[in-house]
């Protein structure tokens, strides 16, 4: 075959667009409101501003945020060093490794998370709560976030609250056995979803402590187990004996200490007397064979199921003495064939070429059809058993162990929180653990962590492969599958134009040849082709950002930049001094906009905008002064008063 040469310049459309596919995925993707130069300039990955949460001490029993622990996880938390009864010397060691680390994708800037590094080893670590948490008058709230970075087919990742006690004396003893008041959080292995609520409930009676189980939810967990997001899961149990589990703020499991648990907590008031036997003579028979009933005369038991058919009959043209298979005349004896081990060597057997052109060859034999005489064996009927006595039953006596504990709300005290796993997934993130008594604070806790990293993962990606990675959990290697998939068609096409070429025609005049002589390859074409370009320039042209990473694009702005500030400082004082005249003739009430040659603009704004600067130019200049004061204290601020913005209210840029 004579090896075509192609100009040079053939290859340049491929290059064009390969170079367009790249500068395509790489471009910024934003909404209808373009972002400017100077904004665009300082964009980092973080849509939100995070600073580590700060909460009243006197408001919560435990708080971790790991972001001051990168350096020595050991100034808060303990690693276990014992070592498991019931295992093998060489995996009863706790010897998991433990990591204060950003996640593998990080979401938030300075944001520290507790990582198990190990897979397939035991690992425990603990910490000490900041006092011991009574359950009496008030709730429990434990909180907390997981990020499963590799996914998890078989493994846990929940939290134990320790009881107060001995075992919580040397928390370097701290393993499986150690006595815990609460279990809580996820666990999977294989199909088998759960989330834990496991509760050690003491009985008043004989001191005996039983797990308590809780009720499985209604829908099953199989998310959090594979997107590889970070979830917040929250247990409220509550002085009147009721709970909730939330995950990701809904609501999926909720019940009662009493009634949603297994085993129950209280017995039952009677049990089956364990000396009561079944006396002999007991009938508990339904129905008996009738002793009165005889076989049939006409009963034949051998009649087999099915026979031949009496009124076939061997078709014409049927070759009784023809095989229907034969020797293999063309097969050749191997030549390592040895006939002393192997044995005789006989060519194998392939169907007859005689019997396909016949209508069968070889022994007749006429179809099997079932057997009208056929009654199988014969049993005799049922009738209803004039001894029957019932079932049985033991009798019920009064239960030895029973109690009626109406408040299982009062477990043993909580001393310490611990975490310890066996997963054969590693990378497992633990986060912004909360153990309080208010649900409040831990909302507080959660919009200043969770609710940054939620908003900050889903506001839409600033460039169209940045979205398509996340759609796809940032595996390049799928993509290189569906590349491969969808090249095979397009790849089968070119060769088969190439293997009917004329070196006096092009390639693309062959195609057009090709496509007019079959008229049904331009459909082929259009959505080969046409169907991934209309979608590309749609996630281009058409894609909105999300309005809430806009909004944390531009507060980071606001709030970031010290000049921009000043600057900011500087225009509200010189537009308080004003009059509030002469803020409206300037276009600028409240400190607004002004062009840099001082002319004043006329533009027409709506009752909002008009309604907001309105009530900034009645707060007068005092009260603006003081607002910004306010707003540039170093004083902690409460998350729920400053989640609009900063202490001076902002101003609606004006329509050009």
């Amino acid at each position: 075959m004579m090896k075509l040469h192609r100009p040079w310049w053939s290859v340049l459309p491929l290059r064009a667009v390969l170079l367009c596919a790249l500068l395509v995925l790489n471009h910024p993707v934003y909404g209808d409101d373009e972002i400017p130069a100077d904004v665009e300039s300082t964009l980092t990955d973080d849509a939100e501003l995070y600073v580590t949460p700060k909460v009243d001490a006197s408001r919560l029993y435990f708080a971790e945020h790991f972001d001051d622990l990168f350096e020595d996880v050991e100034k808060r938390w303990t690693k276990s060093k014992a070592t498991k009864d019931d295992a093998a010397e060489e995996v009863a060691k706790y010897d998991g490794e433990w990591s204060v680390e950003q996640p593998q994708r990080p979401i938030l800037s300075n944001d520290f998370g507790l990582v198990l590094k190990s897979k397939a080893k035991h690992a425990a670590i603990s910490s000490r709560l900041n006092r011991p948490f009574t359950f009496d008058t008030k709730p429990l709230v434990v909180q907390y976030e997981v990020n499963l970075q590799e996914g998890q087919e078989c493994g846990g990742s929940y939290i134990k609250l320790l009881s107060a006690g001995d075992g919580t004396k040397d928390l370097k003893n701290f393993h499986d056995k150690t006595p815990y008041t609460i279990m809580f959080g996820p666990d999977k292995c294989g199909n088998d979803v759960k989330l834990h609520f496991i509760f050690r409930h003491v009985n008043p009676v004989n001191g005996t402590i039983t797990e308590k189980h809780c009720n499985k939810q209604k829908d099953r967990l199989d998310d959090p187990f594979k997107d590889k997001r970070p979830h917040l899961y929250q247990l409220i149990v509550r002085p009147d004996n009721t709970y909730t589990i939330n995950v990701d703020h809904k609501t999926i499991n909720e019940g009662s200490l009493l009634t949603s648990f297994t085993p129950p907590v209280n017995p039952p008031a009677e049990i089956d007397d364990p000396e009561d036997r079944k006396p002999q003579n007991w009938d508990d028979r339904e129905k008996i064979a009738d002793p009165d009933a005889t076989k049939p005369d006409d009963w034949n038991e051998d009649e087999p199921a099915q026979i031949a058919d009496p009124k076939a009959s061997k078709p014409s043209g049927w070759l009784d003495d023809v095989e229907e298979m034969v020797p293999d005349s063309t097969a050749v004896k191997p030549a390592d064939w040895d006939n002393d081990m192997d044995g005789e060597w006989e060519p194998p057997l392939i169907p007859n070429p005689l019997c396909e052109k016949a209508v069968g060859c070889g022994l007749w034999k006429a179809p099997m059809i079932a057997n009208p005489n056929y009654k199988g064996k014969w049993r005799p009927p049922l009738i209803a058993n004039v001894n029957y006595q019932g079932k049985w039953a033991p009798r019920k006596i009064p239960n030895p162990d029973f109690f009626e504990d109406l408040t299982p709300f009062r477990m043993t005290p909580i001393a310490a929180v611990g975490i310890e796993l066996w997963s054969m997934s590693n990378d497992i993130l633990f986060d912004n653990i909360l153990i309080s008594d208010d649900v409040a604070v831990a909302d507080e806790w959660a919009a200043q962590t969770f609710d940054l990293k939620v908003r900050t993962l889903d506001r839409q990606a600033q460039t169209l492969w940045d979205r398509a990675m996340r759609y796809i959990n940032y595996k390049p290697a799928y993509w290189t599958a569906y590349f491969v998939y969808c090249s095979i068609p397009l790849i089968a096409y070119v060769w088969f134009l190439w293997s009917r070429r004329d070196k006096e025609e092009t390639v693309v005049s062959r195609v057009l040849k090709y496509c007019n002589s079959n008229p049904w390859m331009w459909a082929v074409l259009v959505v080969v082709v046409g169907l991934p370009v209309a979608l590309l320039l749609y996630f281009v042209c058409f894609a909105k950002a999300d309005a809430k990473a806009e909004v944390g694009r531009r507060k980071k702005m606001e709030d970031s930049p010290p000049a921009a500030a000043e600057q900011e400082d500087e225009e509200v004082k010189r537009d308080a001094e004003m009059s509030p005249s002469a803020q409206r003739a300037t276009g600028s009430p409240g400190g607004g906009l002004s062009n840099a040659e001082g002319e004043d603009e006329q533009d027409e704004e709506d009752d909002e905008a008009e309604e907001e600067n309105e009530q900034e130019v009645e707060a007068g200049p005092e009260e603006v002064a003081r607002d910004e004061e306010a707003s540039s204290s170093d004083a902690p601020i409460d998350s729920k008063f400053v989640e609009g913005g900063e202490g001076v209210k902002k101003r609606k840029a004006r329509k050009d």
